[in-house]
């Protein structure tokens, strides 16, 4: 069966979590749909008391089982590059049709691949996306200027934020005025960029979150992961370091992680692993498609190149 694209499902949808030791290529479309109100119907499933010292992380997996690998960094370009040797050497229609569908793969779901097997979650999830970089967001320098980065990341971790108050109906209030100097909310201590790649106009971005660690009672300040992606470029194009303290307004002083976010980040986190593990397990399948495509020309036993000729 050919490998069928994700444009005709939801765009909710996410990677379906994968036995970690499995090297076989998985199904090409072994998706299944999800809201992010699993989040925290699974955060509430694994809750424990408030506050207490004994919380620890509960995974899903066999712990004796290893983590798949990420995959290169250039994985994707390694992967396009590869199918054109397959192509310039020569395929009948069935090869043809089988690159096909991997290139049409690539091409719709290079950024969910590129960021999901790092962690992050892009269904669903509204940090920034598909951001339109504006000419005068460009410097003397001929780039966009570095600030617009921080500011980019910025803005998508308060959509985040607002994107949970809207999906945790019951504290949606409490997640908004996070946002604010009112009660606890969250502040910036710090942040740092490392810049990947000059962003140009034009072109479009996107930006996504992910919690560092598994997030403890006792924590009075949370570590975000953040990425912006180019859109021209198919990569990261700067990844920052956001340390968020847990701010008390009335107090003057720093607190716990309340009860209703402790909850959701701990789901979250938990999907992030699982996210991680589906993603690069669908890359590898990618990875073994390409490796029976090329057998199956350039690769195989008395391989003779077309040259175009009668």
């Amino acid at each position: 069966m050919s490998p069928r694209s994700r444009l005709a499902r939801p765009l909710t949808s996410v990677l379906r979590p994968v036995p970690q030791q499995r090297r076989s290529p998985p199904p090409l479309n072994n998706t299944h749909p999800a809201t992010v109100a699993s989040v925290f119907s699974h955060a509430r499933q694994t809750q424990h008391a408030p506050f207490s010292s004994s919380s620890k992380p509960v995974s899903s997996s066999d712990p004796t089982e290893s983590p798949l690998p990420p995959p290169s960094r250039k994985w994707l370009t390694e992967l396009e590059l590869r199918i054109g040797r397959c192509l310039s050497f020569g395929c009948n229609r069935e090869q043809t049709q089988l690159a096909s569908d991997i290139l049409l793969i690539l091409a719709t779901e290079w950024r969910e691949l590129t960021v999901g097997s790092e962690g992050y979650l892009s269904s669903g999830r509204r940090g920034l996306r598909n951001q339109q970089v504006v000419w005068g967001e460009m410097d003397s320098f001929g780039h966009v200027n570095n600030a617009n980065y921080i500011r980019w990341a910025e803005s998508a971790r308060v959509n985040f934020i607002m994107y949970l108050a809207g999906a945790d109906k019951s504290h949606s209030q409490e997640w908004r005025e996070l946002m604010t100097p009112k009660g606890v909310g969250l502040i910036m201590k710090s942040i740092k960029a490392e810049y990947k790649l000059p962003i140009t106009y034009p072109d479009t971005i996107s930006v996504y979150h992910k919690v560092r660690t598994f997030p403890e009672q006792a924590d009075t300040s949370l570590i975000l992961d953040c990425v912006v992606i180019s859109h021209v470029h198919k990569r990261v194009a700067a990844r920052t370091e956001e340390d968020i303290v847990v701010y008390d307004y009335a107090a003057a002083q720093k607190t716990f992680i309340p009860d209703f976010a402790l909850r959701a980040f701990r789901g979250i986190w938990r999907q992030q692993n699982e996210e991680s593990q589906a993603t690069r397990a669908r890359i590898l399948g990618l990875e073994s498609r390409v490796e029976a495509l090329e057998r199956l020309t350039w690769n195989k036993e008395g391989a003779v190149e077309d040259m175009g000729g009668r």
